[in-house]
């Protein structure tokens, strides 16, 4: 999976703009190189990028924390320069045994290295994209709506008139989320700052919590279940407010100092869980073409839309790390290429 997908050196017909790093640190570590272009086999198709968007997942890699990370990875040094998951553009050119796609047509998904002027993948990691979407909005989609979709509907077994809390409500994953748990047609309640209140009133929640006013975990209302995307509060006082019956699904922080704490909290919930009916399961989103093609029709029948906070360019991806590092993005952040 993690395999230098630019191979060596490259010539001057086939070179290509991308971001690389060949050890892990902070954004200082990416650089804007020619690289090698993707080549395609018989099964594979070649995307031109016109959008990509950063996560959770892309700062992890490049600093190589938590250490887990670099189990998978490479231990002392990234076995692969490639940066980027998240895109959006259209298809260069198919293999000879690829039926689902021509030259041209517009697509959005996942494939490794988006941060890149190609990506090479296979027709199982993109779909079309979805009507009426800029390829900005279409590069907001995968992962974060992935991880939303899957943490509401799979772990959460989320039902109609059910009440639902998200918890952290303003990033890439929580503006999904309070629209996809809305579109299943439960009662949402978004937590978020003050500065998030309106967005998160926008985008369809029944009630907006704002954390420096109010603490949700000391309040009267109970839940059928709660998107935890913040992973404030401690873990008893956030069982306390479900419901009996209740799931508690932890999806991760904003950002990547809290990583031991989420932990921490994890295995606090498991242990209280294992003496209730409460369930505390925590995830990290699989890829599923199945999800790509129900977030394009819920898109496409105007119940979700992606939100995007800033956009910057190819070179300045740095500074887009950067960002979102900080932990504060409202939505998502995109990279135009």
């Amino acid at each position: 999976m993690f395999a230098n997908v630019y191979g060596d050196e490259p010539t001057l017909a086939t070179t290509m703009k991308a971001i690389i790093r060949d050890r892990y640190g902070s954004p200082d570590v990416l650089k804007l190189k020619d690289v090698k272009k993707p080549e395609i086999d018989d099964d594979s198709v070649l995307v031109r990028v016109r959008a990509a968007s950063i996560n959770a997942f892309d700062w992890h890699m490049m600093r190589g924390s938590p250490y887990l990370v670099r189990m998978m990875s490479g231990l002392r040094k990234p076995k692969s320069t490639a940066m980027g998951r998240d895109l959006a553009g259209h298809v260069e050119a198919v293999g000879k045994n690829v039926t689902e796609f021509r030259p041209g047509d517009e697509v959005f998904g996942s494939g490794v290295g988006s941060l890149a002027e190609y990506v090479r993948g296979t027709p199982e990691n993109f779909v079309p994209k979805p009507a009426g979407l800029t390829f900005e909005q279409a590069a907001a989609v995968s992962m974060a709506g992935r991880t939303a979709l899957q943490g509401l509907r799979d772990n959460g077994q989320i039902k109609p008139g059910q009440r639902v809390l998200i918890n952290g409500a303003s990033g890439g994953v929580g503006t999904f989320a309070v629209q996809i748990a809305k579109a299943f047609g439960a009662h949402v309640t978004a937590v978020c700052s003050t500065r998030n209140v309106d967005q998160a009133r926008s985008l369809g929640a029944d009630e907006v919590i704002d954390y420096t006013r109010e603490d949700f975990t000391r309040g009267g209302q109970r839940y059928d279940l709660i998107l935890d995307v913040a992973a404030s509060g401690s873990s008893s006082s956030r069982m306390r407010v479900l419901k009996p019956n209740g799931i508690l699904v932890g999806v991760g922080a904003a950002d990547g100092g809290r990583t031991a704490s989420i932990v921490a909290g994890l295995i606090g919930t498991a242990v209280l869980s294992r003496f209730g009916k409460q369930k505390t399961p925590f995830f990290i989103a699989k890829s599923s073409k199945e999800d790509l093609i129900v977030l394009k029709e819920l898109i496409e029948a105007g119940k979700v839309r992606p939100v995007i906070d800033r956009t910057y360019p190819l070179s300045n991806a740095a500074e887009a790390l950067a960002y979102l590092e900080k932990g504060h993005a409202r939505g998502k952040v995109v990279i135009t290429v």
